[in-house]
């Protein structure tokens, strides 16, 4: 049973970034293996131009959560059924990439080693600056001669692994089932807004923030809305087993890093989930606000969803230390 004491003192730190103006808004729930959860939602979905609610069915952009909820699982999936295997080069599904330079680090990259950030991919790329055709932009990720670096956590390794995707498929992302309770896109006004965009010209609600999802017109990294509920509903089905194989499962929480499993991030000094998570806590982030975290050790999950790039990202909401309070709060603090 989920203490409704421990929820209470949880919230507060959102409760107090909410009064304080740090983020407009913002939903908190906790889920236990057994299903039995509490949600709650303070401030505003929306102050910009109009003021809206926020409400426990606020729909929210999950932005990189798209990468464990959406992307991973079905990777996981494929590797399950012997369509791929982990440790094979991308090129075995994706033979175009890089595919004037045979000798191009680019070809040697594993499904594994971008499930694990462990490649020299850059963190991020203003792709959607060369163009909005979205075949023209998948080809220049494809073809592009990427700089080599130290491995960082890369939207472009889930860029390359929701083209394998599509290519398997034969459907864009945006064609594909999200699953259930999730979806592509939101009614504006059920929907959390996020930025006023520079280059879109209007506030965004109900369609995606991240700029390169925007002109991919769909990808691995970005791009998946859902509510509070359908993100325990995902994370209870981690919890109980239902959700996915426990071949997959067992994949999400192996580590694969200091800090990375097949997909989600482990606990480490500094983290998003605060520092009294148990070892067998998974988690992720997303940059418009959201997070989700796992503990298999203690049976239960969390997510915190807010709004906090609303209406601007420039500007220091105190997002970092709002998740690890919350964390440690939920984890007895």
């Amino acid at each position: 049973m989920i203490d409704r004491d421990l929820f209470n003192r949880a919230f507060a730190p959102l409760e107090a970034a909410v009064n304080e103006g740090r983020i407009p808004g913002g939903v908190l729930g906790i889920v236990g293996r057994d299903g039995q959860r509490i949600v709650q939602a303070i401030g505003s979905a929306q102050r910009v131009p109009d003021i809206r609610l926020m409400h426990i069915e606020t729909w929210f952009d999950l932005a990189s959560l798209t990468k464990v909820i959406f992307t991973t699982p079905r990777i996981l999936a494929l590797v399950e059924e012997g369509v791929i295997d982990l440790d094979a080069p991308l090129i075995s599904v994706l033979p175009d990439l890089r595919q004037y330079d045979e000798k191009a680090w680019e070809r040697k990259v594993t499904f594994r080693q971008c499930l694990g950030h462990q490649t020299p991919f850059p963190a991020v790329a203003p792709i959607y600056t060369y163009g909005r055709d979205p075949e023209l932009l998948r080809a220049f990720v494809l073809q592009r001669e990427w700089q080599a670096g130290t491995p960082v956590y890369s939207d472009i390794n889930f860029m390359l692994l929701g083209f394998a995707l599509e290519r398997l498929s034969g459907k864009t992302i945006r064609d594909m089932d999200p699953g259930l309770g999730f979806a592509f896109s939101a009614e504006p006004d059920a929907a959390a807004a996020t930025e006023d965009c520079t280059w879109r010209h209007r506030v965004l609600s109900g369609e995606v923030h991240d700029d390169n999802c925007s002109a991919l017109q769909g990808a691995g990294h970005a791009g998946l809305f859902g509510t509070a509920a359908s993100i325990l509903d995902f994370a209870q089905g981690l919890l109980d087993g239902t959700g996915v194989s426990g071949r997959s499962i067992t994949l999400m929480r192996e580590p694969l890093s200091a800090t990375r499993t097949h997909g989600w991030e482990r606990p480490h000094e500094g983290w998003s989930g605060g520092g009294l998570c148990s070892p067998e806590t998974i988690g992720h982030t997303g940059f418009t606000g959201t997070g989700l975290w796992i503990d298999f050790d203690k049976g239960r999950a969390w997510t915190l969803l807010t709004n906090r790039i609303h209406p601007t990202r420039h500007f220091n909401s105190g997002i970092a230390a709002l998740r690890q309070s919350v964390g440690d709060l939920v984890n007895g603090a």
